[in-house]
């Protein structure tokens, strides 16, 4: 008989709506803590390197406002943080920070395709046991309309994703010719590699 694994809490690190929408979709409920940190302020040259930095400092933020001792004696609490950032042309797209940026970002990408690259990062506050991983999709674009990306722009809403990128838009989602990998990692949670690190972060390893 398989042995269930115990009752747990999530804590989602995050603010994204993508991340929250995906996580509940899981079958999960949780809350919610912010990291505040200055992403710009941690710099790597490989993207790989970079979403992992980012998630794990994200963690660490969000863990010095906790009180740890109270989640050594009760169920499993699991932290979950992530980090994502879109590559376009061995070019590493962060968050656009003006309106020219988020232009260049989606002109760009206008008949072309573009690689998403993810870490998730999952810790039980109970054990201070720790899994992470990365994930990886491709999104190829049919041509996308300057109207489009004026509309985009002045909607505000590519401000707050990597590359100015939000693929379950209804002006974008048309012009997805496809997606290589699962459209939930380019949202920026990866539901099979989270599922995953959930399940191997609640496992007590025995020597």
């Amino acid at each position: 008989m398989a042995i269930s694994p115990p009752p747990f809490k999530i804590i989602l690190g995050s603010s994204s709506v993508a991340r929250r929408q995906i996580l509940s979709e899981m079958g999960y409920e949780f809350e919610i803590r912010t990291a505040g940190i200055d992403e710009k302020a941690i710099r790597k040259e490989k993207p790989e390197e970079l979403v992992t930095v980012l998630a794990k400092a994200k963690a660490d933020a969000i863990l010095s406002r906790l009180e740890i001792t109270d989640y050594k004696d009760a169920e499993p609490t699991l932290l979950i943080t992530s980090d994502i950032v879109v590559v376009h042309e061995g070019s590493i797209r962060e968050k656009p920070t003006t309106q020219e940026e988020a232009r260049q970002f989606l002109k760009g990408y206008s008949g072309g395709h573009i690689t998403t690259v993810n870490y998730v990062h999952v810790m039980n506050l109970k054990t201070g046991k720790i899994t992470g991983g990365l994930d990886k999709a491709e999104v190829y674009f049919y041509q996308i309309p300057d109207e489009v990306i004026q509309n985009l722009i002045k909607e505000g809403i590519v401000f707050n994703v990597a590359g100015g990128l939000l693929l379950e838009h209804p002006l974008i989602l048309p012009l997805v010719e496809a997606v290589i990998g699962a459209s939930d990692s380019v949202m920026g949670l990866p539901k099979a590699l989270t599922e995953k690190l959930i399940q191997a972060a609640l496992i007590e390893e025995e020597f």
